[in-house]
């Protein structure tokens, strides 16, 4: 029988993802881009095409290499820990060619966005389209219109003032943490996201504010909003208590209503500005989906955030439809890993009943934990949803069986960070590499730290030796612990 073929819609990083999982299991991909290159919103360009969003030339991403690479393709030690956007295209050309002898296979060549699903026999992956939308109030008559289209380039420079309108505010997460570690690399580990699941939510929230908090006073900033730390998506930024307390920044109250040249603040205060710049979030299209998919109020029932569950066959995927306290393209790609096993029949959905069921918790849950928000529709933990998929493709890590088998290992994945690497340990898509990289992930932190040989070493360890003897006591008690309450 001849290869299933899949139209991929998009070439961004999670198109990449789908690319690359569609040749790992032998199906025949066919991406449709708009532009004449992959990378999408990563791709910088001074003039993009009309319709494509992209970042501004100084971009730096906020998720750590180790966190967010392929799972079977380590990015290059030297490349710096949170790299700037040129860096990250530089890993996407890397990846595709070189992460296993198939992919030499793949080129891609312009599409137009198809006005209706392409007839392909195998399925469709697709990444959602966003635009940015905002009412206006008051006529405009500055230098830059209000509902112009405007980029970072297209500001004065440099302003000479800067206003921060916040709705609710904010808690501000930095890129380090403690000890000039990667913030990511350093919390989202097994043994913290157990510790989370075991403690009521008010203490969890009380140490990580407090820890924020140490930094810089939120409240003292003008950020501190009246909602628990985990009851909204975070923000990360390094520079914003710097620009504040420097007076570069002034954080305001929400907008009440714009006049010809200037806004008005809901505490009364009305300044004069030049430009205005929309940072409020996204909401969702698929216009070329109408008759299968239907968006209300920035909210899709999907199960699993991936599958329409009113479909006559799994023949649609969604990737990278979420919006995780973590990397997204370790999850786009066990997304891919899943959709592709479905696509080929190697597994099946669950009745459209129980998907609907999984769908409302899933809604519930969500509504119940974060801030009433058109932002806060397609959420999720990063290792409860990683470990979600990982179930579905039989590839989440048998931690009591690794303790047993190869302690070292298990040491580094129960309290080690959560890299992409512990989904290639077994299963479907094994990948014979995984255990080294996880066990040299350290030094791949490192490595672009200390350029001069001879430096003073740094700890390449997950933990102390001492804290490794205390802890390995209790490991078998954490492990069964941590499967009971696992998906």
């Amino acid at each position: 029988m001849a290869a299933q073929r899949v139209a991929i819609i998009g070439a961004g990083a999670s198109g990449l993802c789908a690319l690359k999982c569609c040749l790992d299991e032998g199906l025949v991909p066919t991406c449709f881009e708009r532009s004449g290159d992959i990378g999408g919103l990563w791709r910088f360009e001074e003039h993009p095409e009309e319709g494509r969003a992209s970042i501004y030339r100084s971009v730096i991403i906020n998720t750590s290499k180790e966190m967010m690479c392929f799972s079977d393709f380590p990015i290059p030690e030297d490349f710096p820990n949170y790299m700037h956007n040129s860096k990250i295209m530089e890993y996407f050309r890397m990846a595709p060619s070189n992460s296993s002898p198939s992919h030499g296979l793949l080129s891609l060549q312009q599409h137009p966005a198809p006005s209706s699903p392409p007839p392909l026999d195998g399925g469709g992956c697709c990444s959602p389209s966003s635009r940015t939308s905002i009412p206006v109030q008051g006529a405009w008559r500055g230098p830059s219109p209000v509902p112009r289209k405007l980029s970072c380039h297209h500001l004065p420079s440099p302003s000479s003032q800067v206003f921060l309108s916040t709705k609710r505010g904010t808690w501000v997460l930095h890129r380090l943490a403690d000890g000039g570690y990667p913030f990511d690399f350093s919390y989202i580990r097994r043994s913290i996201q157990l510790l989370r699941s075991l403690v009521p939510h008010e203490v969890s929230s009380f140490f990580v504010e407090r820890k924020l908090n140490a930094r810089f006073d939120h409240a003292l900033y003008g950020l501190q909003p009246q909602h628990r730390i985990f009851e909204q998506h975070l923000t990360i930024n390094d520079d914003l208590p710097n620009r504040i307390i420097s007076g570069r920044v002034l954080v305001k109250p929400n907008i009440q209503e714009f006049t010809e040249t200037s806004a008005i603040f809901e505490d009364g205060t009305r300044e004069d500005i030049d430009a205005v710049v929309f940072a409020t979030g996204y909401s969702f299209s698929f216009p070329f989906l109408e008759g299968c998919v239907k968006v209300v109020e920035n909210q899709i029932p999907l199960y699993k955030f991936m599958f329409p569950p009113d479909l006559e066959k799994p023949t649609l995927a969604f990737i990278g439809f979420v919006q995780p306290q973590g990397a997204i393209m370790p999850i786009s790609e066990l997304q891919c890993r899943w959709a592709t096993r479905i696509f080929k029949g190697l597994q099946d959905l669950p009745p459209p009943a129980d998907m609907l069921a999984d769908i409302t918790q899933t809604k519930e849950k969500m509504a119940k934990r974060y801030v009433r928000s058109q932002r806060h529709t397609i959420q999720v933990d990063y290792i409860p949803y990683m470990d979600e998929l990982a179930c579905q493709v039989g590839v989440k890590p048998n931690l009591l069986t690794l303790f047993l088998t190869d302690p070292k290992l298990a040491l580094e994945v129960a309290f080690g960070p959560c890299t992409p690497y512990q989904y290639r340990l077994w299963g479907p898509g094994r990948w014979a590499g995984a255990r080294e990289a996880i066990l040299t992930q350290h030094q791949r932190i490192i490595k672009p730290l200390q350029p001069r040989a001879g430096g003073r070493p740094a700890h390449s360890s997950t933990m102390p030796h001492i804290f490794k003897v205390i802890f390995s006591v209790g490991l078998i008690v954490a492990t069964l612990v941590y499967v009971s309450l696992s998906p």
